[in-house]
């Protein structure tokens, strides 16, 4: 790796932090796919030991932003377009229209409260423009609801995948200047979950996972 400008984290920092200045390099293009990341060279950079930095890469791996590679040791690496249109998204719509629909008439009030919250979470972080609190909150929402659903087998699944829905949708999200959006899409879900009428619902879980699938493949909508 030749060394792109990271952030100096003071000398306690866990490996979240590590992490979240490492998606942010991934993100912003100062690590490009194939970069590889050194130990020694990111703890230099970022002020802290090699033991945060390796757990970071770990949990980036598990992610889908870091692989390892023979002789290399870890690189960054390129989310696949293909995976995401013929894996990632289908996967989701099978795992959420179930998981929407048998939670619709376990939600409680204050599940309800809860979902407003996050999605108020949102537009704050809109008006921040953070997208790493946006995602947070994003995932969050989706979470809730699958949680809610009481199927554990379909809850597991989904926190197999989530991960890479953050990474894509982490990846896309600086060519998506209205973050605002992202709020409104969840505020129209939480419409439809809140009315409970079930074929709307399940419109509504179809139209926001592929939103921005767009005519070149672009994917955004978490």
């Amino acid at each position: 790796m030749s060394g792109p400008s990271l952030p100096r984290l003071s000398s306690g920092s866990r490996s979240h932090q590590v992490a979240r200045a490492l998606r942010s390099a991934i993100t912003n293009g100062d690590l490009s796919p194939g970069d590889r990341l050194l130990e020694t060279n990111l703890s230099a950079q970022l002020g802290t030991s090699n033991g945060p930095v390796r757990e970071a890469l770990r949990q980036l791996e598990a992610e889908g932003w870091v692989v390892s590679a023979p002789y290399r040791g870890s690189i960054v690496a390129d989310v696949s377009q293909e995976e995401i249109e013929e894996v990632l998204v289908p996967v989701r719509v099978m795992i959420e229209r179930f998981a929407f629909r048998k939670a619709l008439p376990l939600l409680e009030e204050r599940d309800l409260v809860t979902l407003r919250g996050l999605v108020a979470e949102m537009r704050a972080a809109a008006d921040a423009n953070d997208a790493d609190r946006l995602a947070d909150a994003d995932l969050q929402f989706h979470e809730l609801v699958i949680e809610r659903s009481g199927h554990n087998h379909c809850l597991q699944l989904w926190r197999v995948i989530q991960p890479r829905v953050r990474a894509y949708f982490r990846r896309d999200a600086p060519a998506h200047k209205n973050h605002y959006a992202i709020a409104d899409q969840h505020e129209s879900l939480l419409t439809a979950l809140t009315a409970g009428d079930e074929l709307a619902l399940l419109d509504a879980v179809d139209a926001h996972i592929h939103l921005h699938l767009d005519a070149d493949g672009s994917a955004a909508a978490t």
